[in-house]
């Protein structure tokens, strides 16, 4: 199969060959691993039982998912990365504000993502974290460079590898199979409880920002239910599944660590089976971590294109993927043990700075433009969005300022608001609903029908682009 060649630039309608039923497992497998599994460390560790752990994990991770299923079916309809259509909101050189805070994300997830691998390998067979360190990261590069296609693929694959495995292990725990061995029966309180849906809709809500780079080859006139209701479905369902087990494991078993949990538990229902499940889970992880290099991509070349006359050409988008990967492998060798909780801080930090930004976007499509874009004036650098979107840069401050009393920085700092809910990290949610009310107040002024010309102009031209393609 041939290296993708596309990146930033609009998806024609003869190149789209995606197919909704994709999504289910592509999801599905972005939150089957043993990332997933330690989300459910949350609640026990503060504890909540193991039941009301589960129930905090899915009803959060239901609402989390909600926003990153409406923005995938932004990928159909207008055929772009989701960074690109941003412009409309931020401006063509206004949406690197939130191009900073989108890379740091995908490059910080990578980095977490390897010392976790690298350091779990060594600690259950022995093997050396620099190599391991480098070959998942060479393997996360060449699934990034092949692209698009690649990833579905890849990702269907590690779904049915993974399926069965975590199927016998559940069967097995619910049969009694596994018998616990640091049982803690836990309680409730509402400090927990919300602790746990937090972290549970945050995980998901990270998803935002790359959504629709992988629904962008679905044919235009895939109905937008279809692909929300088949993006929904795959990332609750695994996640769900799995925050359920992380918290068994942390009540039962007294796991702390998701990757060693799982070798544990599976050595408990037979040899050798413990080591298989882990490396299940290490492929799985190792798969997203070409997923966030892809994504990761788009986001430089969309920066890059934004400040500099540069065309998104293949070259660029392959030096790009290597920029990437060079920054998460520097800092992952730079990091210690000691700095692991300031790595986690800092994840924090960009959920505040993307979730103002998803408000914004999906306040955009679904309620102010309707999803009515001139998609050749995102690619102009004084088209009709302008260089500069203002009323989307003013919402985005003030929803991410609102959220600054907030702020619950693990082991480094937590704001007055969220020192008087008990350390309840709730700023995600302020920022949500401030952004996103900002934006639909200031957009009462825009004056849609000057877009109408642009729009109807832009449309001509894909038509005319795509009959003159053989």
């Amino acid at each position: 199969m041939a290296i993708e060649h596309k990146s930033i630039d609009y998806i024609a309608e003869h190149e789209r060959h995606g197919r909704v039923i994709d999504q289910v497992p592509f999801w599905f497998l972005g939150n089957f691993h043993f990332f997933t599994i330690a989300i459910g460390f949350v609640g026990p560790s503060m504890g909540l039982s193991f039941g009301f752990t589960s129930l905090a994990g899915a009803l959060g991770i239901l609402f989390g998912t909600i926003f990153v299923a409406f923005h995938a079916s932004q990928g159909a309809e207008l055929g772009l990365p989701q960074m690109i259509q941003s412009r409309a909101q931020f401006g063509y050189r206004g949406v690197i504000v939130v191009l900073f805070g989108t890379l740091f994300t995908f490059v910080g997830f990578n980095v977490a993502d390897s010392v976790l691998v690298a350091r779990g390998l060594d600690g259950i067979l022995g093997w050396n974290e620099t190599v391991v360190t480098l070959v998942i990261a060479a393997i996360a590069i060449g699934i990034a460079i092949y692209g698009h296609d690649w990833l579905h693929r890849i990702f269907r694959g590690c779904f049915w590898l993974c399926l069965p495995l975590y199927s016998l292990l559940t069967i097995a725990i619910m049969a009694g199979r596994i018998p616990a061995t640091h049982l803690t029966t836990g309680n409730f309180t509402w400090v927990a409880f919300i602790a746990q849906f937090a972290a549970s809709a945050a995980y998901n809500i990270t998803y935002a920002p790359s959504v629709s780079d992988y629904s962008r080859y679905l044919p235009r006139d895939t109905r937008p239910l279809h692909i929300i209701a088949a993006v929904f479905l795959g990332a609750t369902s695994a996640a769900i599944w799995l925050i359920s087990l992380g918290a068994w494991l942390a009540t039962r078993l007294g796991a702390s660590d998701g990757l060693v949990a799982l070798h544990d538990a599976g050595n408990a229902l037979f040899s050798g089976f413990g080591v298989l499940m882990a490396l299940a889970s290490v492929t799985a992880l190792v798969a997203t971590m070409g997923l966030n290099a892809y994504s990761g991509m788009l986001t430089v070349v969309t920066a890059v294109n934004s400040l500099f006359d540069v065309h998104p050409t293949p070259r660029l988008r392959i030096i790009s993927i290597l920029a990437v990967a060079a920054g998460w492998i520097a800092v992952t060798f730079a990091i210690t043990a000691n700095a692991i909780s300031l790595l986690f801080a800092t994840l924090t930090i960009m959920l505040y700075l993307l979730v103002p930004w998803t408000s914004v976007n999906l306040a955009d499509y679904f309620f102010v433009r309707r999803g009515r874009y001139a998609i050749t004036h995102l690619f102009i650098p004084h088209g009709i969005y302008g260089a500069w979107g203002t009323r989307g840069l003013i919402a985005y401050a003030v929803g991410f300022i609102a959220t600054l009393p907030f702020f619950v920085l693990p082991d480094t700092y937590t704001g007055p608001a969220a020192r008087a809910l008990g350390g309840v990290d709730v700023g995600w949610l302020v920022g949500l609903i401030v952004s996103g009310g900002t934006y639909l107040l200031l957009c009462r002024s825009l004056d849609l029908s000057r877009e109408a010309d642009a729009i109807r102009e832009s449309e001509s031209t894909l038509q005319h682009a795509a009959a003159s393609c053989p």
